[in-house]
């Protein structure tokens, strides 16, 4: 029998309905591997101190066994490490992911989750993927019912550059965000560009809530020696659509081969096809000059990706906007060079050690491309003796940050400020410390409720 928790212990509850749709997928997204690692974290505390929850079909939140959501994490783990696709670790998850929601279509998780909620204890509700943020009814529920509403905010891409996402994102992101402004006790962002990009949002409440800035953490292979493959090639690596820019690398292939015929480098071109993509699809399958120079494999298992990317010349990653940036982070992390896009949240992840390129100067782009296939490159190497001061951002320190939110948004003790500010739990919000990203993280300007460098208090 699990010990009997003290009434004042902080019990978070994590919604896993994400994961419960997965077991189809191949690989996973960036979402699911952020809400897969917070199952995993939260799977190694104590029995009495987590519970585990998915959305029912009328949008209510029913409790979920604890067995049955950690033989979904371990196949997940293992079907995405694998990549085995229909493999035995893919058949499991897809039947757990079906009994779970099973349970939840016939209501199993509603009593457990009322006598969770009636039991007085200090409780933070965790939503890490987007999935549930467009219904605030039932997230208003929870809130009435006692817990402390803490969302993950992964990006406001959809909002902010609508051109780019499929009919209808941009509305049901708007709900989402404006969920999360009226509801949320605290806020997690992967990035000080996402809390600047969500600051004109949170002006609604006389007290907005505090945002946390937490850098995702990454699972890494080993990192690549510091060697040039001896038929150089290039990675491009992201779900194929107009917000990728594949269509720049593309076209600048083109003209590579026009110009350098057999002694053009490679480009391989990993990700699954998303939406909109209809030019680049065309060029991809009709192109003649491209045969041969660049090869698109679709998706890929995590090991796979790592290997492919191991023997690269470098990382290309022309986005025309990011939340975070995992691509560049997992490229650094195994030792490869980038060369990406100009972006705030890139240069956070990136600090000094990438090639930052406006995204629209195919000019610069093919030059870069150029420079960095020559066996003998000075920028390439420049970047190699950059790389030796940049840190892997892990997860063990974005968990001991969310851990310091959560204590804070659910502590029931008054904290009392200077200059007549309302009373408040005080939040411990944070930008990425200097060795994260090779240089201090910048303060996101407008963002109400705390936005402070890492280890100091914020200040309301």
């Amino acid at each position: 029998m699990p010990a009997e928790p003290h009434p004042d212990s902080l019990h978070v509850i994590l919604d896993v309905s994400r994961l419960l749709g997965c077991g189809r997928k191949r690989t996973p997204s960036g979402i699911d591997r952020v809400e897969l690692a917070y199952a995993r974290h939260w799977m190694a505390a104590p029995e009495e101190a987590v519970s585990f929850v998915g959305q029912e079909l009328q949008g209510g939140f029913g409790q979920l066994p604890r067995k049955l959501v950690a033989e979904l994490v371990a196949a997940l783990t293992e079907a995405w490490s694998s990549g085995q696709a229909n493999g035995p670790a893919f058949r499991r998850a897809a039947r757990l992911g079906s009994l779970g929601r099973g349970r939840l279509l016939l209501g199993l998780g509603r009593s457990g989750l009322a006598r969770l909620l009636q039991s007085g204890r200090r409780i933070a509700f965790l939503l890490v993927s987007h999935q549930a943020l467009d219904r605030a009814g039932p997230i208003e529920a929870m809130r009435r019912a006692g817990c402390a509403f803490v969302p993950l905010i992964h990006d406001l891409i959809p909002v902010t550059h609508p051109e780019y996402a499929r009919p209808g994102q941009a509305e049901k992101h708007l709900r989402r965000i404006g969920t999360t402004a009226a509801l949320a006790d605290g806020i997690i962002v992967n990035s000080a560009a996402t809390a600047e990009a969500l600051a004109p949002h949170m002006g609604g409440r006389v007290t907005p809530p505090p945002v946390l800035v937490a850098p995702l953490g990454i699972d890494t292979m080993p990192r690549a020696m510091p060697t040039v493959a001896s038929d150089p090639y290039f990675v491009t690596l992201g779900t194929i659509e107009p917000r990728k820019n594949h269509l720049l690398l593309l076209h600048m292939w083109r003209e590579l081969a026009r110009t350098h015929g057999a002694a053009t480098p490679r480009l391989i071109v990993i990700g699954k096809r998303g939406w909109e993509n209809e030019n680049i699809v065309d060029i991809l399958e009709r192109c003649v000059s491209l045969r041969g120079l660049v090869q698109e494999v679709g998706q890929l298992p995590d090991r796979m990706v790592a290997e492919v990317m191991q023997g690269a010349t470098a990382l290309l990653f022309p986005s025309f906007a990011e939340g975070y940036g995992l691509p560049l982070a997992e490229a650094l992390a195994i030792g490869v060079p980038t060369i990406c896009s100009d972006l705030p949240a890139l240069r956070e992840v990136g600090g000094d050690v990438p090639d930052y390129l406006d995204p629209l100067d195919g000019t610069a782009w093919r030059q870069a491309v150029l420079d960095y296939a020559s066996p003998d490159s000075p920028a390439r190497a420049a970047q190699m003796a950059r790389m030796a001061g940049w840190k892997t951002p892990d997860w063990a320190e974005h968990f001991r940050l969310v851990d310091g939110l959560l204590a804070d948004v659910t502590d029931p003790t008054p904290r009392h400020f200077p200059s007549g500010h309302a009373a408040r739990a005080r939040s411990r919000a944070a930008v990425p410390a200097a060795g994260w990203a090779g240089q201090p993280g910048a303060v996101a300007p407008g963002v109400h409720g705390g936005v402070v460098a890492a280890g100091a208090e914020a200040v309301p």
